[in-house]
């Protein structure tokens, strides 16, 4: 099966709409070189497939709401089910599998949906786990994943097998490590990540818009206090930050993608009221200036 980019398909509420894989394997992986900077390979999403994120080469910071996680190369983590995440490279090379439930517990009225998988992904206490935290005796997640992405990326004969079987490894471990933080009921949704949800996505639609913190508080249905400890609290940068990393991201990806566009209308694209004030940030965040950055990626 061949291996896929990470790019993403969201909808308005940052759920991502991609397929992964097919309805008879439920399965993708992904491969995606990375550079230190502030736009994130994977920005913001959930969706509702498990993820095991690993560093192949270099390092990666990936984040959870309140947490993040840096895998130096060899490293991983694993992801559950409908939690919002994004990552960052320290250069090197991510890879990743994302993978339905339903690959592992055959069925939504098996044992194993029921007696593992569904506690599993309704445990409060299970947003990401290192898979170093899961090695135990025989069990070694890291091996597990490498494993199950080389069948899948060399397309072995039976690798749909092998990574049912590494996968299904990875997931017992997790069950076994958060089997004492199950309980008999779902958790309430947390009210910051709802919140969050709905202000990034306003964020998102309207980053080249003059945008005020009272919008972004609006969007999430609270005061601007709240909104500026929900998103400190949640992704640790306050809202005004995030837009103006956001929108320094969304013009480096258009001065790569759209080369006949000046600075000038790049900047004002993007929600900067002067080109002057784009440049200044863009050097903040990239180290360089706009024209020379888009030299350097379309030299390569």
């Amino acid at each position: 099966m061949a291996l896929r980019r990470c790019g993403l398909n969201l909808d308005r509420a940052r759920r991502e709409l991609q397929p992964h894989g097919t309805l008879g394997f439920p399965c993708a992986g992904y491969a995606e070189r990375c550079e230190d900077g502030p736009e994130e390979f994977i920005p913001w999403h959930w969706h509702e497939e498990l993820e095991i994120v690993f560093a192949a080469s270099g390092s990666l910071r990936v984040r959870v709401p309140g947490r993040t996680f840096l895998l130096e190369e060899g490293e991983g983590v694993a992801l559950n089910a409908d939690v919002l995440h994004s990552a960052s490279g320290l250069r090197g090379e991510a890879r990743s599998l994302v993978f339905s439930p339903l690959l592992i517990s055959g069925g939504r009225d098996t044992v194993f949906a029921r007696r593992y998988i569904e506690p599993l992904l309704a445990c409060a206490a299970f947003d990401g786990c290192p898979l170093g935290a899961l090695a135990d005796g025989d069990v070694f997640p890291a091996r597990e994943f490498v494993s199950a992405f080389d069948a899948l990326a060399h397309d072995a004969p039976g690798y749909e097998f092998l990574v049912r079987e590494k996968l299904s490894r990875i997931v017992l471990a997790l069950y076994r490590r958060y089997e004492r933080d199950i309980g008999d009921g779902c958790p309430a949704p947390d009210p910051d990540d709802l919140r969050i949800r709905k202000m990034l996505d306003y964020i998102h639609e309207r980053f080249a818009d003059d945008i005020r913190l009272s919008h972004i508080a609006e969007a999430g249905g609270v005061g601007e206090r709240e909104c500026l400890r929900a998103f400190r609290r949640t992704l640790r940068v306050s809202p005004v930050q995030y837009l103006l990393k956001h929108r320094a991201a969304q013009g480096a990806s258009m001065l790569l993608r759209d080369s006949g566009r000046s600075v000038s209308e790049i900047a004002g694209a993007c929600g900067f009221d002067s080109p002057s004030r784009f440049s200044q940030l863009f050097k903040r965040f990239f180290k360089c200036a706009p024209r020379e950055y888009r030299k350097q990626k379309t030299d390569v």
